[in-house]
């Protein structure tokens, strides 16, 4: 009892099968003639359906996606790559990894905003100008010319604020320069690699991967052929013929294998070319590097220089043989000159001041080195025409000059001088 029905049950699950696939030849047949009566209707020249050509992808695809789920849990074998293809294919993994990354902070570093930078790609997308829009140093340059304008362009500050502004406008538009010049040389060509070459790769090799399961699923038919010789034949067809059939698709799977495999290596191999050409393309990219700081670098110098010509020089004192500049006296007891605080500023042996100069271009015109002898040196000392408060005019001798009054201690009249 228990083998009738076993028998039977076989039976119903061949039958539901077979109304299975009637059902589903029925189903293409009626969409076929749906499409068809469609497309007589509205003219419209749709290609021809084949559904021997649908049922056999179909039977492909489901070969493969068992074949694909044996592999998974371990219960088949499976044709493996070669050394030198599986060597390839990982070097062209690192390098689309590593250019995807270079590409992306390369861009982070020219374009910070990432809205900025997704409104470019969208419309590099469709094929439209991209926005023009101030940086932030140019927003900062309007500001401060503006400003200065507000301020007065005859004081010092406002004409300070002008002169940075402009400066400022010009290191915009030497950034606009750098970001243009650096996509069209660097990130330009290496994001057309990714998505000309590497697409094309990884597409080859889906396609590899695909003619290597139906390898699989081939030689997997052939053993199955093979273990069933010398049984009883099913629906009519001879287990010899079974195997002969499975050998011819073994063959031609084998050969759809080799072939893609040899086109696959090839587009493996050209990575090294274009890695070459990325190395040219990496000099370009520094070498515009170079030329933006480079030109960043002038206009700052010029804008110092600028704003040097609008102050009015400091008076230089020299101490401790290093030069300081001579701003008011801090609040310092007066003490007598020695010799390493007194002399940065004063005339030569045979020349007398003239008093009625600035301060500024006497300490320019003059220079002076007093007597370095006594820790303590008494000098003449009067008073600058104009009256100025912060140095004297002071005499040793023939050597004549400026002297900080911080440096200066008064002595009594009852005091015996040297000079």
């Amino acid at each position: 009892m228990r083998n009738d029905r076993s028998h039977y049950e076989l039976e119903e699950i061949n039958t539901n099968k077979l109304g299975c696939v009637a059902e589903f030849k029925f189903k293409l047949y009626q969409q076929q003639y749906y499409l068809a009566n469609i497309s007589a209707k509205m003219n419209i020249n749709l290609p021809n359906f084949n559904v021997k050509n649908l049922v056999k992808e179909a039977g492909s695809t489901i070969s493969r996606v068992v074949q694909l789920t044996e592999e998974k849990l371990g219960t088949t074998e499976r044709t493996e790559y070669d050394l030198h293809f599986q060597n390839l294919a990982e070097r062209a993994d690192v390098t689309k990894t590593w250019t995807e990354k270079i590409v992306r902070d390369t861009e982070s570093v020219l374009i910070p905003n990432p809205q900025n930078r997704v409104e470019d790609f969208i419309f590099e997308k469709i094929e439209k100008s991209k926005p023009k829009r101030l940086s932030n140093l140019e927003h900062l340059a309007l500001d401060m010319i503006e400003a200065g304008g507000d301020f007065g362009q005859d004081l010092p500050y406002g004409q300070a604020l002008i002169k940075v502004g402009q400066a400022e406008q010009k290191l915009g538009q030497c950034e606009h320069d750098f970001i243009a010049t650096s996509g069209i040389c660097f990130t330009q060509p290496l994001r057309k690699f990714l998505d000309g070459e590497m697409k094309t790769i990884g597409k080859e090799r889906g396609i590899l991967e695909t003619k290597r399961l139906d390898l699989d699923a081939c030689k997997n038919r052939v053993k199955k052929a093979r273990s069933m010789l010398g049984q009883q034949s099913k629906d009519g067809i001879s287990p010899e013929a079974v195997l002969e059939q499975a050998e011819r698709d073994l063959r031609v799977a084998q050969a759809e294998f080799d072939r893609q495999s040899e086109i696959t290596k090839l587009l493996l191999d050209g990575i090294s070319t274009s890695q070459a050409s990325h190395l040219r393309h990496l000099h370009a990219f520094i070498q515009t590097q170079v030329r933006y700081y480079k030109q960043c670098g002038d206009v700052m110098e010029q804008l110092q220089r600028e704003l040097a010509k609008m102050q009015h020089p400091k008076p230089r004192l020299r101490i401790n043989s290093e030069d300081v500049d001579c701003g008011p006296p801090s609040s310092v007891s007066m003490h007598s000159c020695d010799s390493d605080s007194l002399g940065g500023t004063a005339l030569d042996s045979d020349q007398d001041p003239d008093l009625d100069k600035s301060l500024t271009n006497l300490l320019e015109d003059f220079h002076i080195e007093f007597d370095t002898t006594a820790v303590s040196t008494v000098i003449f000392v009067t008073e600058c025409s104009p009256v100025n408060e912060d140095y004297m005019y002071g005499k040793q001798g023939l050597l004549k000059g400026l002297v900080p009054r911080a440096f200066v201690e008064m002595l009594d009249e009852e005091h015996d001088v040297t000079l």
